[in-house]
């Protein structure tokens, strides 16, 4: 039975664009999309869309579309339900997306720029492409977990705190998958990678926190 449904129904019409964007991938690039969502347990598509990396990508552009709005939904709803009660306002919104695509973007710039400067081109962009593809999977999960935050379910700190769990486990997974993948490679790197990771990893995100939860 679905639940009342209070807030501003334009959190509707950004889910339904992320589903749009999710259906056109999977129409556009059927097989490509097949592998995609058996990402988790196989690594065959690491494997064969590694070598054919773009810098602009139809497949993923997609797939990122519906990230930035996914994550800008559940963002917006943990924020209400962790923090305090927030109504919906369509400027704070569409603000919210742009930041967080304007922070994923940005930071696979900076990424590839520091991959540059450190030599290490072939191992960031294969590590870019695995984080990237999990990213956009988390994004995957997040439609139905949205979903169902919106319209089943009501909102507790517990469910928020599950959906935030299940996402850092998918990109945890992605994590650890990259480093084995590349743990030759990585070790001969190991301080530039550390650098790296200290530098474009984590503190960029603990910047984030500071700005959302003292600001």
């Amino acid at each position: 039975m679905l639940r009342e449904v209070a807030f501003n129904e334009w959190f509707t019409v950004f889910t339904v664009l992320g589903f749009a964007a999710i259906a056109l991938s999977k129409q556009l690039f059927s097989v490509r999309f097949n592998d995609f969502v058996g990402v988790l347990g196989n690594s065959k598509y690491l494997k064969i869309y590694s070598r054919e990396q773009k810098f602009i990508d139809g497949f993923d552009s997609l797939l990122f579309v519906n990230l930035s709005l996914s994550l800008s939904i559940f963002g917006y709803l943990s924020y209400s339900t962790i923090v305090e009660p927030l109504k919906f306002d369509l400027a704070l919104f569409l603000k919210v997306v742009f930041g967080v695509s304007a922070l994923i973007l940005i930071k696979v710039l900076l990424e590839r720029l520091v991959g540059s400067l450190f030599e290490i081109d072939k191992l960031i962009d294969n590590y870019l492409f695995q984080k990237t593809s999990y990213l956009n999977f988390s994004g995957f999960l997040l439609l139905p977990i949205n979903a169902l935050l919106l319209y089943s379910i009501e909102p507790t700190k517990t469910a928020v705190y599950i959906s935030i769990g299940i996402v850092i486990l998918v990109n945890l997974i992605g994590l650890i998958t990259s480093f084995i993948t590349h743990q030759k490679l990585i070790l001969n790197n190991l301080f530039y990678f550390i650098l790296y990771l200290c530098a474009l990893e984590i503190g960029p995100y603990l910047i984030l926190y500071k700005l959302i939860f003292k600001n």
